[in-house]
C-alpha cells in the first residue's frame, strides 16, 4: 500500500528515468532550426563532419543531440515523417543498449533510424535484426532512403545470396537481416577453410526488432548445422505400426511437459509386439541392446499422441511442415531433431527424410551475447523484464505513447464449453460487422481458426482467414483489417510487422488496384480518389468505435495477449478488446486450478450463458504467470547447458581463426607431434618403472600406427642408462626428420597449405564427433539426479573431461595423417572449395520446441576428408604411389576413403561408384 502511494506521488522508476531524458530531447530540439536551414548537400555532409569529430576523440554521446536532429530533418525531407519527442526518447534508449517498449503503431521502425545512424558513424557496422525476410527487405528499402541520403551504405541479408553478396552486405555501414540468417552465417563462417571465404565482420552493435519474439520466444531454439546419417525409414514405419495398435490405457501423457510414458501393461504389450516385428533383442525392452528401439518408440508415441496435425504441423505437398507455436507461421524447411520429425512423417505416411548429425550449433542467447552492444524494441517486454536483465543484462524502458491510449479493455467472458463460446463469438462478430466496426479475431491454432470460420459462414459473415496455410497473403490481409466491417481471423498476431490502419492502407490499395496502370494524370487522379475514400471510410470506422480485437482464448504468455490487444487503439484511435474463454481451453484445462472453474461454471451456468468476473480474470493471469515461469526455467536451463558448450566453441573457433590467419602452422604441428610422442612413450613406459616393466611391443605398434616409423627400440632398450626421456627424444628426432624429408619434396607454400588443411580438417572432424557425444550426454545426464547429484554440475565435469580427450585425439590425428601422407605430383594445389549456401532447418527437442538447422553436409563435402588433390592419407603398409588412371584404383583404395581425384567425396560415391 505504501509503495502504491509513493508511486502515485513520485512516479515509478521507469517514469523517473524517462523524465530524465527530457533534457536530451530539449537539446535535440535546439538543433532543429539549424538543420532546417541546411541545404540537402550540407545536411548529407553532416556524416563526414561527425566522423571527423569521432576521429578527434569526441564520443557518440557527445554527438547524439546533433546526430538525432540530423536524422529527424533527413526523415522529414526523404520520407515526409518527423520523429515525435517520445520517439527521440526511444532512440536514446536504443543507443544506450536497452530495450524500448513502445506500443503498436508508435513508429518503432522510424525510432530505430536514430540509434542506427549514430552507431553506424564509427564504421564498425550495425546489424538490424528482424523476425522475417519480408520485414528485412521492407525496412532496408524504406528506412534505407534516410541512411543513403546521409551518405551511409545499407545491405540486406536474405536467403539464397552468394557468399560475395553476403560479404558486401556485411561490409555496409548498416545491415538488415533475420536472426536466423545472422546466426547461420556465423556458424558457416566458422566452417570455412580460408579467412577470405568468411562473410561477417567482428560484431559491434545489434538492434533487435520484436526483441521479445527473438530473444525470449525463440531462445529455446539452437541453430544447428548438421549432416545426414544412415537411412532408417523402414525402422520408423515399423515402430509407427506398433504404436498405432496401442490404446489410451497403455500410456500416460503429461501435456505440460509434452512427454509420454508407457504403463506397465503397455510396456509388456509393446514388448510382445516388437518381438513379433523382429525389432527386439532378447525379451526386455529396456536392455542396453534395445536403446535405439526405445528411443524411436518414444518419439513415435509423441508423434502419434501429443503432436497434432493442423496445430503443431500441417502436411503440404507430401511434406510435414512445422507450425511456429508463437506466430502461427509455416516454418518451411525446418525440422524437429532427434528423430521426432521422422516419426511424424511415418505417422502421416509421407516420404521419410534421414536424420542428421550436428556439425555446429549455437543458441540465440549465446549468439546475441557476443555483440558488445545489444539493444531492442517491441510492443511488449515489461512482463519479461527480469529475464532480459538476467540473461542479456538489458533494462526494459516503457516509452509513453505520443497520444493517450483510448482503447477500452473489457473483462473476459467465460462459457461452459467451446461450442457455446464460438457460437457467442460468431454472434458478437456479426453484430459488430453489421455496424461497420472492423473486427480482428486472434486464435491460437489453425484448427480453431477453421472452426470459427465455419461458425461465421453459418451466420453469413464475410471474413478472411490469416494462418500458416495462407501466409503469402499475410501483409495484404493485415493491412486492410481496419476497413469498414472487415472481419479478419488471425492465428497468433505476434510480430506481424504491418500496421492495421483504420479505413484501409493507402500503399497496399494502390499496389492492389493500380499496379497495372501506367504513370500519368489518370493514375494520379485514381490515387487521390483512393485517398478520399480512405478518409471517408476512416471517419465511419471511428464513429463505429474503431478496431474491435477479439481473443478466442488466452495464450500461455500474457505478452502475446497484449500484442493482440495492442493492434487496436494505435495513435490515439478509439478501440475495444475482449477475450472469450471456456473450460475446454488448453490453458485452463492444463494449468488452471483443478476444481474452481468446473464447480463454479457447471453449477451456475446454463448452456450458452456467459459470466464475466475480475476474480476469474485474475485466476487466468495467475495460470499464465505459472506457465511463463516454467518456460523461463526451461530457457534458463538451455542457457546453462549451452554455456558449457559455448566456452568450448569459443576455444575451437578462435583456434580455427588463428590457423587461417597464420602464414604457416609448422610450429603448431611440431608441438602436436612432440605432445603425441610424449603421450606414446608415457603410456608404454610409465614413470618410476623399470625397463622390464615397459610395454615395448605395444609401443612399437603404436609408433608404426601413429608415426609410420620402425625405430631400433630393442637396441635402445639394451643401452645403459636408458630412460623414457631418451626414447622420447630419439623418437622426436626421427619423426621430425621424416616429416622434413616430405616437406622438402614439395614447394614451401604448398606444404604450408597441406598442414593447414590437415589441421582444420582434424579440428572439424573431432569437433563434430564431440558435439554428437555432448548431445548424447545431455539426453541422459538428468538421470544423475537419482543419485542425488546436480545434473548441470555433472554435465560440466563430463564435458570438460571429454573436451580434454578431444584435444589429445586431435594432436594424435594430425600427427598420424602427416606421417602417413603420400604426395601426388601436381603443379599447384587447388583452391579450397567454398561453402554452398543451401540450408535446411529442423527443431531440436532438447527442452521443448527448439529450432535448429541442418545443412546437408554429405552433399557439401563437409563430412568427407577435404584435402588438396596432392595429398592422400594411406595405410602404413601401402608405399607405392597411385597411378593417375582411375581404372587402376579399384582394389587399392578403400571404398570409404576420400576419392584420390580430390573431389572431397568418398571413393564409393565418386570414381568407385558401382555401374
Amino acid at each position: 500500500m505504501l509503495g502504491g502511494i509513493a508511486k502515485a506521488i513520485f512516479g515509478s522508476s521507469n517514469d523517473r528515468y524517462v523524465k530524465s531524458l527530457d533534457k536530451i530531447v530539449t537539446q535535440i530540439a535546439g538543433f532543429e532550426p539549424a538543420m532546417q536551414a541546411l541545404s540537402d548537400e550540407e545536411l548529407a555532409a553532416q556524416t563526414t563532419r561527425f566522423r571527423e569529430r569521432l576521429e578527434a576523440e569526441e564520443t557518440l554521446d557527445q554527438l547524439l543531440p546533433e546526430a538525432f536532429a540530423t536524422v529527424r530533418e533527413a526523415a522529414v525531407r526523404v520520407l515526409g515523417m518527423r520523429h515525435f519527442d517520445v520517439q527521440m526518447i526511444g532512440g536514446v534508449v536504443l543507443h544506450r543498449g536497452e530495450i524500448a517498449e513502445m506500443r503498436t503503431g508508435e513508429g518503432k521502425t522510424l525510432v530505430a533510424t536514430l540509434a542506427v545512424y549514430l552507431n553506424a558513424l564509427p564504421g564498425t557496422g550495425v546489424h538490424v535484426v528482424t523476425v522475417n525476410d519480408y520485414l528485412a527487405r521492407r525496412d532496408a528499402d524504406w528506412m534505407g532512403q534516410v541512411y543513403r541520403f546521409l551518405g551511409l551504405t545499407v545491405g540486406v541479408i536474405v536467403p539464397n545470396l552468394t557468399d560475395q553478396q553476403r560479404r558486401d552486405a556485411y561490409a555496409s555501414d548498416i545491415t538488415y537481416g533475420t536472426n536466423n540468417e545472422f546466426g547461420f552465417d556465423y556458424l558457416r563462417d566458422n566452417m570455412k577453410y580460408e579467412r577470405g571465404q568468411m562473410v561477417q565482420r567482428p560484431f559491434a552493435h545489434a538492434i533487435v526488432d520484436e526483441v521479445d519474439s527473438i530473444l525470449i520466444d525463440e531462445a529455446r531454439t539452437p541453430l544447428i548445422i548438421s549432416g545426414p546419417t544412415d537411412d532408417k525409414s523402414e525402422l520408423y514405419m515399423r515402430v509407427n505400426d506398433v504404436v498405432k495398435t496401442l490404446v489410451a490405457e497403455d500410456y500416460e501423457v503429461d501435456e505440460k511437459q509434452k512427454s509420454i510414458i508407457l504403463t506397465e501393461d503397455g510396456t509388456e504389450k509393446v514388448e510382445r509386439l516388437l518381438e513379433d516385428a523382429g525389432l527386439l533383442e532378447g525379451s526386455n525392452l529396456y536392455d542396453y541392446e534395445n536403446t535405439q528401439v526405445v528411443h524411436h518408440l518414444n518419439q513415435a508415441l509423441r508423434a502419434n499422441v501429443i503432436f497434432k496435425r493442423d496445430t503443431d504441423y500441417i502436411v503440404k505437398d507430401g511434406k510435414v511442415i512445422i507450425i511456429d507455436e508463437f506466430t502461427g507461421r509455416m516454418m518451411d524447411g525446418r525440422r524437429w531433431s532427434d528423430g521426432l520429425h521422422q516419426a511424424v512423417e511415418a505417422k502421416e505416411g509421407v516420404t521419410i527424410e534421414p536424420e542428421n548429425q550436428t556439425l555446429a550449433s549455437i543458441t540465440f542467447q549465446n549468439y546475441f551475447r557476443m555483440y558488445p552492444k545489444l539493444s531492442g524494441m517491441t510492443g511488449t517486454a515489461a512482463t519479461e523484464a527480469a529475464e532480459f536483465y538476467d540473461i542479456y543484462k538489458m533494462n526494459v524502458v516503457s516509452i509513453p505513447t505520443n497520444v493517450p491510449v483510448q482503447r477500452v479493455d473489457e473483462e473476459d467472458e467465460f462459457y461452459k464449453n467451446t461450442i457455446d463460446k464460438f457460437g457467442a463469438i460468431a454472434k458478437g462478430i456479426k453484430e459488430k460487422a453489421d455496424n461497420g466496426q472492423p473486427v480482428l479475431v486472434g486464435t491460437v491454432s489453425i484448427e480453431k481458426s477453421e472452426l470459427l470460420s465455419e461458425f461465421l459462414k453459418k451466420e453469413g459473415v464475410e471474413h478472411k482467414v490469416l494462418n500458416a496455410r495462407y501466409h503469402e497473403m499475410e501483409a495484404h490481409i493485415v493491412a486492410q483489417a481496419g476497413r469498414e466491417g472487415a472481419v479478419t481471423i488471425a492465428t497468433n498476431m505476434a510480430g506481424r510487422g504491418t500496421d492495421i490502419q483504420l479505413g484501409g492502407n493507402l500503399e497496399f490499395r494502390i499496389n492492389d488496384e493500380l499496379s497495372e496502370m501506367p504513370e500519368g494524370p489518370e493514375r494520379d487522379a485514381a490515387i487521390e480518389r483512393i485517398k478520399h475514400e480512405i478518409e471517408e471510410e476512416k471517419a465511419r470506422v471511428l464513429a463505429a468505435g474503431g478496431l474491435f480485437v477479439l481473443g478466442t482464448e488466452r495464450h500461455e504468455s500474457r505478452r502475446i495477449d497484449n500484442q493482440l490487444r495492442g493492434r487496436s487503439g494505435r495513435q490515439g484511435d478509439p478501440g475495444l478488446s475482449r477475450f472469450y474463454l471456456s473450460l475446454d481451453d488448453d490453458l485452463l484445462r492444463i494449468f488452471g486450478p483443478d476444481t474452481m472453474f468446473a464447480k463454479m461454471m457447471n453449477a451456475n451456468l446454463a448452456d450458452g450463458e456467459a459470466i464475466g468476473s475480475r476474480w476469474l480474470s485474475k485466476a487466468i493471469e495467475t495460470a499464465q504467470k505459472k506457465v511463463e515461469a516454467r518456460n523461463y526455467d526451461i530457457r534458463k536451463q538451455v542457457v546453462e547447458y549451452d554455456d558449457v558448450m559455448n566456452d568450448q566453441r569459443k576455444v575451437i573457433y578462435e583456434q580455427r581463426a588463428d590457423i587461417m590467419d597464420a602464414e604457416t602452422v609448422d610450429d603448431v604441428v611440431t608441438d602436436m607431434r612432440a605432445e603425441t610422442v610424449n603421450g606414446l612413450v608415457a603410456d608404454a613406459c610409465p614413470p618410476e618403472t623399470y625397463p622390464e616393466q615397459w610395454n615395448i611391443e605395444g609401443l612399437r605398434q603404436r609408433i608404426a600406427d601413429v608415426l609410420h616409423l620402425d625405430p631400433e627400440l630393442d637396441a635402445w632398450i639394451k643401452e645403459e642408462a636408458v630412460d623414457p626421456e631418451m626414447i622420447e627424444q630419439r623418437l622426436q628426432e626421427l619423426a621430425d626428420a621424416a616429416v622434413a624429408a616430405k616437406a622438402a619434396d614439395i614447394p614451401a607454400d604448398s606444404w604450408a597449405q597441406v598442414e593447414k588443411s590437415i589441421l582444420l580438417q582434424s579440428l572439424d572432424h573431432h569437433w563434430k564427433e564431440h558435439l554428437a557425444t555432448l548431445d548424447a550426454l545431455r539426453a541422459v545426464i538428468h538421470l544423475r539426479a537419482y543419485a542425488q547429484k546436480t545434473p548441470i554440475n555433472e554435465y560440466k565435469q563430463e564435458a570438460f573431461a571429454m573436451f580434454e580427450r578431444m584435444l589429445v585425439e586431435i594432436r594424435e590425428d594430425v600427427t598420424k595423417v602427416i606421417a602417413h601422407a603420400r604426395f601426388l605430383p601436381q603443379d599447384e594445389p587447388p583452391p579450397l572449395p567454398e561453402m554452398p549456401d543451401f540450408v535446411t532447418e529442423h527443431l531440436s527437442m532438447l527442452s521443448g520446441a527448439d529450432d535448429t538447422v541442418d545443412i546437408d553436409a554429405g552433399s557439401l563435402g563437409l563430412v568427407t576428408t577435404r584435402l588438396p588433390t596432392m595429398l592422400q592419407a594411406a595405410p602404413a603398409s601401402e608405399t607405392a604411389l597411385l597411378s593417375e588412371d582411375p581404372a587402376e584404383w579399384e582394389g587399392r583404395v578403400s571404398r570409404n576413403a576420400p576419392c584420390p581425384c580430390g573431389s572431397g567425396r568418398k571413393y564409393k560415391h565418386c570414381h568407385g561408384a558401382l555401374q
